[in-house]
């Protein structure tokens, strides 16, 4: 008996590698395929949405949660307005005051958007809706149709407000063991809610 559980055990070790599945296929890959690259656009689909109809699905969409110009509802987040607040205590970042790159507008509002539905909109859709809202900041005029061309030409107000991080610790290798100093502990959590020295 336990020679036998020691073949199977052995057995169950050995190098011959077990598969679950199968591979997927190129039709199921590109169902998940579909990033969105800022700055140059790479990964946009064919398609196009005017400025009108994004403020038709806008309304029938994205209202509730963001408000009828884009001001906000509530909690939800404003679309609009935040222009010169990034350098302030009080930062504003909205699609007009802190995104870079329009395709990334794009690539966000496919994924995410509306909330918790997600990979609903269909491509014409999605353009439709990054229109209208690109031309609620006034970053386009009202006849702006979008698509893969026109999206990496827009200049977003905050374009180059990104910069690399040149800290050292994101060069080369990371600290692990016997870095600059140790940790020190500066506070700790008292069990009435308040912190004490």
């Amino acid at each position: 008996m336990i020679i036998g559980l020691f073949l199977v055990l052995a057995a169950g070790a050995s190098p011959r590698a077990e598969t679950i599945g199968r591979p997927p296929t190129d039709q199921e890959l590109a169902l998940w395929d579909t990033d969105v690259r800022g700055p140059d656009g790479a990964g946009l689909p064919p398609g196009s949405g005017s400025v009108s109809r994004g403020e038709a699905l806008y309304a029938e969409r994205c209202a509730a949660c963001h408000g009828e110009f884009g001001e906000g509802v509530g909690n939800m987040p404003a679309l609009i307005g935040g222009e010169g607040s990034l350098s302030t205590d009080r930062p504003r970042r909205t699609v007009g005051s802190f995104w870079p790159y329009a395709p990334s507008l794009f690539d966000y509002v496919r994924r995410a958007m509306p909330f918790l539905e997600g990979h609903t909109l269909s491509p014409a859709e999605t353009y439709a809706l990054v229109a209208f809202i690109l031309n609620l900041n006034g970053i386009v005029d009202e006849d702006f149709i979008a698509d893969a061309e026109s999206l990496t030409k827009v200049r977003m107000p905050n374009r180059d407000g990104f910069v690399p991080d040149d800290r050292r610790v994101w060069k080369g290798q990371r600290c692990m063991r016997a870095c600059r100093s140790a940790p020190r502990i500066v506070r700790r959590a008292a069990s009435n809610g308040e912190n004490r020295p």
